[in-house]
């Protein structure tokens, strides 16, 4: 019975036939996207031999879904957001496909690539927020965190094995069957969307989408601590302890500078996502979910900064997989509280919002990172970082008392109400 309570916990996909096919044609859908991250990653080496033309395919990546994340969240709460999603997905499968075309095609040319991956983020720019709006709506209350640990679980899942997978396909019928796999994948997608009910916005939204609209979301952002607060508690994680650009400087110092040692570096943290997740149980029984989110940043803290004093392989990997397993806890947490607190009308901004933060925050805090190892060393950068997160894990909970009380509401609740534990709406 203990170890049935601290497993994940399955009761969506048993209760809810419309998020198990949802769920189940994107854990499919992001293994396909992986395997097309893989093969853009390496058709852009193979033309080009430079690191600097792969480290361009991100910039070509991050720029439309920071730049237009936010109005493709007003957009999502002003239309039927499946059917919006539907369309969207089915411009990704168009892209992917196309992904498929150039090799084919064999043009030797690289501006295509990135034109493909440009109009990609566009079009997820659209899809993602619009998405994050589906999980209220098909699961009660009580059951969106256990929902959320399933889609971060199949999120890690694809991480992990998309990837290997691609390499396997790759070396066995080349980087055009890798793009072909993925095409494929979004039928899998787009069932799971066209059988959703319809879900309109509810009444009292936006009635058009664009900056007014993006503006009045960013101050409901503002103004709901806990939601605020959520934002912020990942924003100091990532933007100070992000570990990932010192992989291979400290592999090359520590650990002998071998591919397969620091493919498992960089495979550690999804590892720790995938265990995290399997043993999210307790998750969903999680009250004050402000002091969690708090508390699992500190740990992915303290696990990079182990991690920046580790000299022992094993035993540095043990701890970015610790670290991961912190991550997707305080992930999916926060994914629970964002969306239980935040009103129908103004789901798909804040999700929008949440997605801008995902996508750039990262990216900082890789930038940061390497910056101070250029200053100082890779090591001390890691070990820096990781303090720096727990400081500012601290901070946060002592500067804003509404969110480290804040608990999530009871089943019956409203979903637009929130509540710390003095009581007072948030």
């Amino acid at each position: 019975m203990a170890l049935r309570r601290l497993l994940m916990d399955l009761r969506p996909l048993k209760e809810s036939p419309a998020f198990r096919r949802l769920w189940a044609g994107s854990a499919l859908s992001t293994i396909g996207g992986q395997m097309t991250n893989f093969a853009v990653a390496l058709q852009v080496y193979t033309l080009t031999r430079s690191s600097a033309a792969v480290g361009a395919i991100g910039l070509a990546s991050a720029a439309p879904s920071i730049m237009f994340g936010l109005i493709g969240g007003s957009i999502a709460d002003t239309v039927d957001r499946r059917r919006l999603v539907l369309l969207t997905s089915g411009g990704l499968a168009v892209i992917s496909a196309l992904f498929a075309v150039q090799a084919f095609l064999g043009s030797g040319q690289v501006w295509p690539l990135y034109c493909l991956v440009a109009a990609q983020s566009l079009l997820g720019s659209v899809n993602a927020p619009a998405r994050r709006t589906f999980l209220p709506r098909l699961l009660p209350a009580d059951r969106v965190a256990a929902g959320a640990a399933l889609s971060m679980f199949a999120f890690h899942l694809g991480m992990t094995a998309g990837p290997a997978l691609a390499g396997a396909v790759a070396a066995a019928w080349g980087l055009k069957a890798c793009y072909l796999v993925d095409a494929l994948s979004f039928a899998a997608a787009l069932y799971g969307v066209a059988r959703l009910p319809a879900m309109p916005p509810e009444a009292g939204g936006e009635a058009r989408p664009g900056l007014r609209a993006v503006g009045a979301a960013l101050r409901f952002i503002r103004g709901e601590r806990a939601i605020a607060g959520a934002f912020l508690a990942d924003m100091s994680a990532t933007v100070l302890g992000m570990p990932f650009a010192l992989l291979p400087a400290l592999n090359a110092e520590r650990f002998g500078g071998g591919a397969q040692t620091l493919g498992l570096l960089t495979a550690a943290p999804a590892i720790g996502g995938i265990v995290g997740t399997a043993l999210s149980g307790p998750v969903g029984r999680v009250s004050r979910q402000g002091r969690a989110i708090l508390i699992a940043g500190a740990v992915w803290g303290a696990g990079l900064a182990g991690f920046g004093l580790a000299h022992t392989f094993w035993l540095a990997v043990a701890l970015l997989v610790v670290a991961g397993a912190a991550d997707v806890i305080s992930v999916v947490v926060r994914t629970a509280l964002v969306q239980v607190a935040t009103p129908d009308r103004y789901r798909g901004r804040v999700g929008a919002a949440e997605y801008v933060v995902g996508v750039g925050c990262p990216q900082l805090g890789n930038f940061r990172a390497g910056t101070v190892a250029a200053v100082t060393s890779p090591g001390l950068s890691a070990v820096g970082g990781g303090l720096a997160v727990i400081a500012g894990a601290a901070l946060i909970g002592w500067t804003m008392p509404a969110f480290s009380r804040y608990r999530a509401p009871r089943p019956g609740i409203d979903l637009g109400e929130s509540r710390s534990e003095d009581g007072v709406s948030t």
